[in-house]
């Protein structure tokens, strides 16, 4: 997935067998250089994908959408301007709510279900940012609770009432020991 919206395959036959000083993905796809890799993951069909760009927009999409044809890739977020891809991420199975953190270092957490499913598109607003805009975001279980990294092990906070909102809000400080780049991995 790279950061102009546009999703590439590389099917395995494609990669280099053996031993060698490799090839650049960048020769493999047609992906241009302003143009930088979001994310890489092994396609898995029938799943839901987690998208979202810089302004704090994003959406659901399934991962059958995602397979392009071309070595050009397939268009399925649509940024423009200074405006980014920024992540590309599964969403497990069973996985009811979603978390969102801001360069700003406000957090907001709400259904996953107010998230549309696209095919392609702008998306929706995630969370409102005055200045900065989308540093993370993750989808987890709401009776689980939220899990991210603390120093070398990871916590989870299960009292999220206060971080629950409506989509497209402003969001509130995250939990004591939170991370400073704010991310959740």
């Amino acid at each position: 997935f790279g950061t102009n919206g546009r999703f590439y395959t590389l099917s395995c036959n494609d990669l280099p067998p053996g031993r060698g000083f490799g090839e650049p993905v960048r020769l493999m796809v047609d992906l241009p250089n302003e143009a930088e890799l979001s994310s890489l993951l092994i396609f898995e069909p029938g799943r839901k994908l987690l998208v979202a760009s810089t302004d704090g927009r994003g959406f659901v999409v399934s991962s059958d959408d995602t397979l392009a044809q071309t070595k050009s890739g397939k268009q399925i977020l649509n940024v423009s301007g200074k405006v980014e891809a920024k992540l590309c991420q599964y969403i497990p199975e069973g996985h009811d709510y979603v978390a969102v953190i801001g360069k700003n270092r406000k957090m907001l957490v709400f259904a996953l279900e107010e998230l549309p499913e696209m095919a392609r598109g702008k998306g929706v607003i995630l969370q409102k940012y005055k200045d900065g805009g989308l540093s993370d975001a993750k989808s987890f279980k709401l009776d689980e609770g939220l899990e991210f990294k603390y120093g070398a092990g990871t916590t989870v906070v299960t009292e999220i009432a206060p971080w629950i909102g409506k989509r497209a809000s402003a969001g509130r400080l995250p939990p004591n020991g939170f991370p400073k780049n704010n991310k959740f991995n």
